[in-house]
């Protein structure tokens, strides 16, 4: 007959047994991958889904994600070629390509690749202008990009992009750049103005050629004037007689004086105006 202590202990024992083996059953996801080692040895890349890992033996120091990571990054103040102090935030996009140059090349592939991330930005903001630095951030980037992509090759990491978020300038820069731009748009409208005189300092010359050479046009023109500005007012409009061009055969302003001082017939006004036009 067994004994039911003896019963027991088997029975614990085997769970503790089944149990240790069972807790060396891992599940990764599809983008995951995780290299094994038994003993310290490296035995390859596991996964996706289930694997086995042998308890006490055996272990996985890190599980890789072979999806696309991003990383933001700031430099620190660092000078341009024309010795502007800048500050640079900017954001990488890599990706693990060759995993066991991940496992075996590199302690910490993310934080290797983004400090090399940092001094490569450093090196290539040195060899900028700040003008350059402003406006042409996607050159910049793609610079950045190529030497980092070199240096990280040795790791399995290939980095795909490094775009600029910010350029931090100091505050005193900031407003000597204000005030330059401010002086920059007074200029435009500066000239903008001198042109636009001109222009019409040009028209009113050409307007006053075609006057000059067609009496009737300009006499047209001084009787629309005159009806412009009866309508910019309630106002009743009085003319004051002066040497004014007359239009078809109405009275000059010399035959009206004429006939009120006496000095002209009536009619003779009408004839003086008719020979003026003609001459």
């Amino acid at each position: 007959m067994v004994d039911p202590f003896v019963l027991g202990a088997e029975i614990f024992i085997g769970l503790i047994v089944v149990s240790i083996l069972l807790s060396g059953i891992k599940v990764l996801k599809e983008w995951e991958r995780a290299p094994l080692l038994i003993l310290g040895r490296y035995r390859g890349l596991k996964g996706p889904g289930i694997i086995y890992v042998p308890p006490f033996v055996g272990r996985v120091p890190f599980v890789i994600s072979t999806r696309l990571q991003v990383v933001s990054f700031r430099t620190e103040r660092t000078l341009t070629r024309d010795n502007v102090p800048v500050v640079v935030d900017a954001v990488m996009y890599f990706q693990p390509v060759d995993l066991e140059k991940v496992v075996l090349n590199v302690e910490d592939y993310i934080t290797a690749t983004q400090l090399a991330a940092q001094t490569t930005l450093r090196e290539v903001i040195g060899q900028t202008t700040f003008d350059e630095l402003l406006t042409e951030r996607e050159k910049i980037g793609s610079i950045a990009r190529k030497i980092i992509d070199d240096k990280t090759e040795a790791w399995g990491v290939k980095v795909t992009s490094v775009e600029i978020k910010d350029v931090v300038i100091p505050a005193e820069l900031q407003e000597a750049m204000s005030r330059q731009a401010q002086a920059e748009r007074e200029r435009r409208a500066r000239v903008t103005l001198a042109l636009a005189e001109f222009e019409a300092a040009q028209k009113m010359v050409e307007a006053a050629n075609l006057y000059a050479n067609n009496v009737r046009a300009f006499e047209l023109r001084w009787m629309n004037i005159v009806y412009e500005l009866g309508l910019q007012g309630k106002n009743a409009l009085i003319l004051v007689p002066t040497n004014m061009p007359t239009v078809g055969p109405s009275l000059s302003t010399l035959g009206l004086l004429g006939l009120r001082q006496g000095e002209l017939k009536p009619g003779e006004g009408e004839k003086r105006a008719e020979g003026e036009g003609t001459g």
